[in-house]
This record gives structure tokens, sequence and C-alpha cells, in this order.
């Protein structure tokens, strides 16, 4: 078992691991909260918010230092992080959020935003998602896996590994970042390799992995799902077989995060000779956040000692604004204090300098004893113009079973609230290279979410008066994706579209 061998030979701990498993996670997250504090003491923002009044409310036994962090510390959305403070880090100075000089800035626009955010990546912050990677990798042990596995190589494909450097700092994706400080040890298993990651071109680079692939003995692959589709699609068609197993035959484990793999697993499923398995990891430019612990669960458990201290922001109304922007008033739990079921935004404060951070993510705890979740959308993502409520877990799941219905793959899909008449309508755009009828598709999406989301039910007979479905090429979202210089790595295709963006696409179909 050459890589978990490797691990424990260089002296990897699961400390971490064992301690997450026997400690409850409100003691986790109080003591994550005192070190990231302590740290971060004599930094600008330490000192302007007085890190050292909260720290010493630690020695009390209740939550009087929860108290104290909320009344010193203000909710950072991006914007304000930015503008107050990150700002003078990506100047060169130091000891602003986090002590020392930020030398690596994550570029990420996630989905919601069209222009790019600098999100700090620390030192401290890739050691920390190094070991959760680690700590991902040691899971596979609890699966059912031949010991072949261990012996063959990580598929990792992000972004380019080629950084930009300005001024005092480099700026690129994270997986960029990551992939370039690799452990020296890791690099036997990494593919595919220093220079073809360098490689800026995304389609260059999907043309070299496909012409070097049956150099290579894969068994994990990590990567967004609609780019890992394209980059097997590639291999199958370069080397003329009829699946990736022909060529990658001990390929056992695929590992993705970003989006729901629903929409997917059928197109990922007519690429395979025989079954995966999959797991799900969510992996932000603001940290790892957590990964599936356990095989056949399609949830994840979150990392609660490795750098980030978590909060959770009810998702309804009182706290949120039509936009989904956050209210400067908003109420904050604790993870002691949340509830299986209900849907939450996080908050973060972490090892590279964020602090009560709107991460942008909504999220649902599956499982309180064992701190699992599983994300159900974005805090800008999500339709409500009426009251429907729809969250893209909603959305995700009747795609998923409308594909079932019709026996269709739909890897893309993006939804708009527009106007119709006095009243409301949804704009489905949605990506399948199958032919379906647009009026039975939207007949069966409007049904299934129905039957998911008893508000959409109720709206859909009052002001939510129609539902339309247009049918499009996938390569039409990727080609839209590519005009915006978003082409591979991290991007996604954005899920709901709103204002400016829709227009923007709308614009695009047109010249098309």
């Amino acid at each position: 078992m050459a890589i978990l061998g490797t691990l424990l030979k260089k002296g990897i701990r699961i400390r971490e691991m064992l301690e997450q498993e026997y400690t409850s996670p409100y003691d986790l997250q109080k003591k994550e909260l005192k070190e990231l504090l302590i740290t971060a003491a004599q930094t600008e923002f330490g000192k302007h918010y007085n890190f050292s009044d909260i720290l010493g409310k630690f020695r009390r036994g209740d939550k009087g230092f929860y108290n104290q962090f909320k009344t010193n510390v203000p909710i950072h959305a991006y914007n304000k992080m930015y503008s107050d403070w990150w700002n003078m880090a990506l100047k060169g100075e130091k000891n602003i959020c986090w002590p020392g000089r930020v030398k690596y800035f994550a570029l990420s626009s996630g989905t919601s935003e069209a222009s790019s955010k600098y999100i700090p990546v620390t030192k401290d912050m890739t050691k920390a998602i190094q070991k959760t990677s680690i700590r991902q990798i040691l899971t596979l042990s609890k699966y059912d896996l031949p010991p072949e596995i261990f012996e063959s190589g990580i598929m990792m494909l992000g972004g380019s590994t080629h950084l930009n450097k300005r001024g005092s700092f480099f700026e690129g994706d994270l997986s960029g970042i990551q992939a370039a400080r690799l452990p020296f040890w890791f690099q036997h298993f990494y593919k595919p390799g220093k220079k073809i990651a360098k490689t800026r071109n995304w389609d260059a680079k999907l043309d070299e992995i496909a012409a070097k692939s049956k150099d290579w003995d894969i068994g994990i692959i990590v990567g967004v799902p609609a780019w890992i589709q394209i980059l097997m699609e590639k291999v199958v068609k370069y080397h003329e077989v009829k699946n990736i197993h022909e060529v990658w035959p001990n390929l056992m484990v695929y590992v993705h995060g970003g989006v729901s793999f629903d929409p997917y697993r059928k197109g990922f499923e007519k690429l395979l000779g025989r079954p995966i398995h999959y797991i799900e990891t969510y992996l932000a430019s603001e940290g790892f956040i957590a990964f599936q612990a356990y095989p056949n669960r399609r949830s994840m458990r979150l990392v609660l000692n490795n750098g980030i201290f978590y909060e959770f922001v009810p998702f309804d109304e009182k706290n949120f604004d039509a936009n989904g922007e956050i209210r400067p008033d908003a109420e904050t739990c604790l993870i002691d204090e949340v509830e299986e079921g209900k849907e939450y935004a996080i908050l973060l404060s972490s090892c590279a300098g964020a602090w009560r951070y709107l991460i942008g993510d909504v999220i649902k705890f599956t499982s309180l004893e064992e701190s699992e979740i599983v994300i159900t959308g974005r805090t800008k993502h999500f339709l409500s113009l009426c009251g429907e409520h729809l969250s893209v877990d909603n959305m995700n799941k009747a795609v998923e079973l409308a594909t079932n219905d019709f026996n269709i793959n739909i890897p893309e899909f993006t939804v708009a609230g527009i106007p119709h008449g006095t009243l409301f309508a949804h704009h489905w755009y949605i990506g399948t290279d199958d032919p379906v009828d647009e009026k039975a598709l939207k007949e069966k999406i409007d049904f299934h979410l129905k039957a998911l989301n008893d508000d959409y039910a109720v709206e859909r007979s009052a002001a939510l008066k129609e539902v339309i479905v247009e049918v499009l090429p996938v390569r039409r979202f990727y080609d839209y994706m590519e005009s915006k210089g978003k082409v591979g790595g991290q991007n996604k295709f954005p899920r709901v579209m709103k204002s400016a963006q829709l227009s923007d696409w709308k614009s695009f179909l047109e010249k098309k």
C-alpha cells in the first residue's frame, strides 16, 4: 500500500483524526477559536478588535468568550473584508489579519460574482489543507479497495500551477497554489505532473493529458465534475476505446466537490467500464471545510480542529435580505446549538486571516453527533420571487429525477426568475446533447419540484404563473465560461442567474 505506507512512514500524525473522533464538537471549536485568536492577537486586525479582551473570557466555563467575540468583531462579507483589511495585505503590508506577509492569493469568483475575489492563502492555511487532504486519503482504508489502488497515481485536474507574480505576491487558482507546493513525497503519486500542470491553455493541457494517459496507472481522480467528464471523454476518444477503464484499469475512486455531482452521474456512468466509488469533498478557496468520511453516505464531516472556526447563521428572511445579503444584526450560533435539517449559512474565522467571514454557502446538518453536513446551495443562489424558497438542492434533485424519467444526461443547467405579466416565471436553460421534448421536460421538472418543495407547490397555483424550459447544447455553457476566462480548474457554471449576469448570458445566447 504505497501511498498509505508512505504517509505513515513519513510520520504523518493521525492524532487530529482521533481527537475529532473522541472530543465533543463544541470543545474542539472552542479550542480552535482560542488558538486562532492567540496567534492573531498582535496583528492589526487583532489589535483593532481587541482580541486580548476576548481571550480574557476563555477562563470562564460559559460562552462569555463567544459573546465577546460577536460583540467585538462584526460579520464580514467579502467586500467589507477586502476593503477594510485584505487590500492592505495585497499591497504587501504584513501582520494585517494574520502574522507575516501573505505571499499567495487565490483568485476566486465562486459562481455568484463576475469579478475575481482575492482570497489570502497563508503558509498555515496551505499546511492545514495538506493535513486535511491526508486525513481524507487515510479514510480510504474504510473502503473495500484492492491493494493496487494504493500503488497507483492520483490524477488531480485543477487550474494551472503557473502563478502570476504581482508585486509582492503570487496569484492563481487555489488548486494551482496547492499543486505548486506539494510535499516532495507526494509528487511520485501526483499526475499529470508539474510540467503539464503548468500549462496555461486549458484545451492544450487536456490534449497533453489525453496523449500521455496510457503511460500512467491512475487509481484516483480529483476535480470538478464538468471538467473531469470532459477530460475522460477526450481520453476515450484519443485512444479510440469504449470506456475510461480500458486506459486506466485500476481507476476506482473519484473525489469531487464544488457542485452537486447528481446532474453529472449519468454522463460519468457512460464513460466507465464498471462502478467506482464517489467521494465528496468541500474544499473552498477559504479552506478545506469538510469531506466524506464514510462509504455509502452522501454527507461530509466538518473538519473541526484544523485552522477553521465556524459560526452558523439560520438561512431565513430574518437574517438575509431578498438579494441574499446578510443583515448586520444576523443571528449566529455555535456548533452545539444547530439543528438537524435546518439550513445555515457559514461564517469562517481561519488561519488565513478570515474573521467572521461569510463564505456564501448554505449547508444542512444530517448528523449532529458526527458533525456531518450536505451543501444545499449558496446564499445568492436560490429563487424566491414570491415565496417559493427554491434551493439549489431542490433544483439538482428535480433535474436528477427528470434525467431518470427520460434516460438522458443533463450535466449543466441554470435557472432565472423573470417577470411574467404582472406576476412571475422561472426560465430554465437545460444543457443536454440528448434528444428530449422541451414541453415534456418542463412538466417533469415542475412536477418533481412540487413534490420536493411545499412552498413551490403553493406558489405554482398563485404568483409563480409559468415555467419555461429551453434546451441548449452542453457546449454552449462551456463556451460561455470560456468567454469569461473561466475555463477549467475550480470554475463552475452558476445554477441561478440574476440581474446583470442573466443579461450577459442572454446576450451571449443571442450572438450564438
